[in-house]
C-alpha cells in the first residue's frame, strides 16, 4: 500500500472512531435519555446514588459530558442542566466547564490532525489569508465562536482547528468562553427540584430568549480588538 494512502488513512482513522462512536450512540437510543422527561423519571434514584457515591457520581458525569462532547452527541445542554440538578450551581457549573473542555479539546485535536493539516497545505490564497487573520486574532475569533449563542457547540471546536489554532489558545478561550453559558444553563438545573415539586413546566426558549442578547453582547465585544487593530494606524518612526 503507498505510504501517502496509509498517511491518509492513519488521518481519518480517529474521524472514523467518532463517526462509529455517534451513530452507535444514536443506535442505542443514548440521545433518548438526554431529555427534561428522563430526567424527571430518574431524578430520585438519581440524587440518592449523588448522595451515596458523590466521588463516583462526578466521575461518572465528567465521562459522560467529555464523550457526549468529543463523540458530538446531542443533548449536552441537557446534560448540563443536569449537572446543576445533581451538584448545584457551583459544583455542576465547575464540573461542566471541566469535562466541557477535556471532551472539546479531544474533537478540536482530532479535527486538527486529521484534516486541519492537510487542508491548510492545500489551501488556496482565499483560505490562507482567513487562517493569517485568525490566528492574528485567534483569542478574539474563539471567544466569538464561544459566545455567538446561534454557533453550535462542535463548530465552534471544528472550526479553530482548520483554522490552525493553537492547542493552548483554544483550551483558555473554550474554558473561559463557555463559563457564561454553562452558568446559565447549569442555574436552572440548580432549581429544577422546585419546579419539579410545583409542577410547572421548565420554558427554556423563553429562557435562551432571556440570556440571548447579553451572549450575543459579550461576543461582538470579544471582536473590539480584531476592529481596533483594523482601524489603527502604524505609528511612523521619526527619521534619525
Amino acid at each position: 500500500m503507498p505510504q501517502a494512502q496509509t498517511n491518509w488513512m492513519k488521518r481519518l482513522l480517529p474521524i472514523a472512531v467518532i463517526v462509529i462512536g455517534l451513530g452507535a450512540a444514536y443506535a442505542a437510543g443514548l440521545h433518548k435519555y438526554l431529555s427534561l422527561e428522563q430526567l424527571e423519571a430518574q431524578r430520585v434514584t438519581l440524587k440518592d446514588f449523588v448522595a451515596g457515591n458523590l466521588i463516583l457520581a462526578i466521575l461518572a458525569y465528567m465521562t459522560v459530558y467529555i464523550l457526549a462532547t468529543a463523540f458530538m452527541v446531542p443533548g449536552a445542554l441537557w446534560i448540563t442542566i443536569a449537572g446543576g440538578f445533581l451538584f448545584g450551581l457551583f459544583g455542576g457549573s465547575a464540573l461542566t466547564v471541566i469535562s466541557a473542555t477535556i471532551g472539546a479539546t479531544a474533537l478540536f485535536s482530532v479535527a486538527r490532525t486529521s484534516i486541519g493539516q492537510p487542508l491548510r497545505q492545500r489551501a488556496g490564497p482565499f483560505l490562507k489569508k482567513l487562517e493569517q487573520g485568525f490566528q492574528e486574532n485567534a483569542f478574539s475569533y474563539m471567544f466569538f465562536l464561544r459566545f455567538l449563542p446561534v454557533v453550535p457547540f462542535p463548530v465552534a471546536n471544528i472550526a479553530p482547528a482548520l483554522l490552525g489554532a493553537k492547542p493552548r489558545d483554544f483550551i483558555i478561550s473554550t474554558f473561559f468562553g463557555i463559563i457564561p453559558g454553562v452558568v446559565a444553563y447549569t442555574w436552572i438545573g440548580a432549581g429544577l427540584g422546585g419546579i419539579f415539586d410545583r409542577g410547572d413546566e421548565l420554558d427554556l426558549s423563553g429562557f435562551f430568549a432571556q440570556i440571548a442578547p447579553p451572549m450575543a453582547a459579550l461576543a461582538f465585544v470579544s471582536l473590539i480588538p480584531i476592529v481596533i487593530k483594523k482601524f489603527r494606524k502604524p505609528v511612523s518612526k521619526p527619521s534619525v
